[in-house]
């Protein structure tokens, strides 16, 4: 069952939702209510791209939420959605940038469970699926945020 929406408004909330979070996972005193929005607006997110996007921006989507887990400490949870993004990135072969992101994901829902061999493995993967990032701004943005990983500084 869906939302009686039409498609732009979908695609509109799925757009605005994840700025929203992404705004919130800037901001540096978040409240807990803050918190509370910044999850509910990811999953939200999701959900609409679920309906009106596409592979890529369903991979985005869960890469999304797995940060958002990372940030409020719960790494089984960012865990599960990093693993989304990383097979969604397989499946459809989009590229090494998301995949990259999706490793850099796995890591740092690893980290935030003190799993460091994990983490470590998944800092490799990250920075050897890095190399083929075409897009020199792309691969710089993609590096800056593995090296994050093990510091769990989040950046902006």
């Amino acid at each position: 069952m869906e939302m009686n929406m039409d498609f732009t408004t979908h695609k509109q909330m799925a757009i605005d939702l994840f700025n929203l979070t992404w705004d919130l996972i800037e901001k540096q005193d978040r409240t807990e209510n803050e918190d509370d929005t910044m999850l509910y607006a990811a999953m939200a997110s999701r959900y609409h791209w679920g309906i009106v996007g596409t592979p890529l921006n369903f991979a985005r989507g869960e890469w999304q939420i797995s940060r958002v887990y990372a940030i409020l400490g719960r790494g089984e949870a960012a865990l599960h959605h990093a693993r989304k993004s990383e097979k969604l990135c397989l499946d459809h072969d989009l590229g090494a940038f998301d995949l990259g992101f999706a490793y850099e994901a796995k890591a740092r829902a690893h980290a935030v469970s003190g799993e460091m061999t994990e983490q470590e493995q998944y800092i490799g993967l990250a920075l050897q699926t890095a190399e083929n990032v075409d897009l020199e701004s792309n691969r710089d943005w993609l590096m800056k945020n593995i090296h994050a990983v093990s510091t769990g500084f989040i950046p902006v």
